[in-house]
């Protein structure tokens, strides 16, 4: 093939291939068991795998409304009222993704113009600040610091400015673990108040809050409602993350102008899926099963490492468990993961990868969304070094 004969000038000079494809395809090349990137390694619900069939063969094979499916916006519109006491319209403030990268990416070509500053919390999801970026955006960082991974308002208040346009936030945390409190959410309530200033809610892992918490949803405070797109999960709630379609909720005006760059981002979502959705949506006690399964394999994965010499970290919510490795190693996060892949057959993520400067605390992430034979076989090993 000919080359480009012209030098490329990089919208995102400093971005490479993510840590997670990294990780996955060093645990493959090992033949090591990946705890890295977060999915589970156990199928969906039959129910609604047998309802994804039927949706095929009942003709749902064609483009869905560019809002999604109506069957769908009105299963998460009952959900959400059921859940959070929040009132969505149906016709204009719901929207089907094509994830929740999708969605947040969406919501931010949406709102944020060249110049304008995005707040995030570091360690912060991958995807965040090239979302940011490519619409000629500065990404403004404050720290969560260790070990519970906590927000500093009185930091945040001083790095609001008149070009603060955007706060992305993420509650249940990834990949820290941190669940945010009633507390936490006022305090922002109260910062943002009076400002013109938008709230993109990453609760992609709404269900998974443990220890009888309450997942404290943006949707509970009207203050923070009536200005932030609120994205969640369908692959993170029904282990098919494969299937790439989550959703946003916003009140009329914003999703008016996240419709306008949905339509030519991905113009609509897999069809059959959103039938199949709306279908099991309506049986009960979905929610917390799930809680209680994560709960579960959380509770063992803590135990079992609580007899090894790493030093567990706080996991209030999420699929994540991050652990520090001080009394085993003193190399980097990255150095000590691809080691620990290539000579003890398991694979994390450096958390150092979470910072844009690549801080590194000496903390790794592991996903515990697997069978309980994946991680009875990881632990095994984990515990030996």
């Amino acid at each position: 093939m000919p080359s480009y004969p012209r030098p490329i000038q990089s919208r995102l000079p400093d971005v490479g291939t993510t840590i997670f494809t990294v990780m996955s395809a060093l645990a493959q090349q090992h033949g090591a068991i990946n705890l890295s990137q977060g999915f589970p390694d156990f199928d969906a619900p039959a129910d609604l795998l047998a309802l994804l069939n039927e949706a095929t063969k009942a003709g749902h094979n064609q483009y869905a409304p560019m809002t999604g499916a109506p069957v769908l916006r009105e299963a998460i519109a009952a959900k959400v009222q059921a859940l959070y006491g929040a009132a969505y319209d149906v016709a204009n403030e719901i929207t089907v993704t094509a994830g929740a990268t999708q969605a947040i990416f969406t919501a931010v070509a949406a709102m944020v113009h060249p110049g304008d500053e995005v707040i995030v919390f570091t360690p912060v999801y991958d995807s965040y600040g090239p979302s940011i970026e490519l619409q000629g955006g500065k990404v403004v960082y404050a720290d969560l610091s260790l070990p519970d991974y906590r927000p500093d308002w009185a930091r945040v208040k001083a790095l609001i400015t008149p070009r603060t346009r955007m706060i992305i936030i993420n509650s249940p945390h990834n990949p820290t673990g941190t669940v945010w409190t009633a507390d936490d959410m006022a305090a922002l309530e109260a910062l943002v108040k009076d400002t013109d200033i938008v709230i993109v809610s990453d609760e992609v892992y709404e269900h998974m809050v443990f220890d009888q918490a309450r997942h404290e949803s943006v949707l509970r405070y009207p203050g923070l409602a009536e200005r932030s797109f609120v994205v969640s999960s369908f692959g993170k709630t029904y282990h098919i993350t494969g299937w790439k379609i989550a959703y946003c909720l916003a009140p009329r005006e914003l999703m008016a102008e996240f419709r306008k760059a949905h339509q030519f981002i991905v113009f609509t979502v897999h069809a059959p899926s959103q039938y199949a959705l709306a279908e099991f949506m309506k049986r009960p006690g979905w929610y917390e099963q799930l809680k209680a399964l994560y709960q579960g394999k959380r509770d063992i994965f803590r135990q079992a490492l609580s007899s090894s010499r790493f030093e567990l970290l706080p996991c209030q919510g999420t699929y994540f468990q991050c652990v520090k490795y001080s009394a085993i190693s003193d190399e980097g996060d990255r150095a000590f993961v691809e080691r620990l892949t290539r000579e003890h057959g398991v694979a994390a993520i450096p958390v150092s990868a979470f910072y844009p400067n690549g801080d590194d605390h000496g903390v790794i992430r592991f996903c515990f969304a697997k069978s309980a034979a994946t991680l009875e076989s990881a632990l095994a090993r984990l515990v030996r070094l």
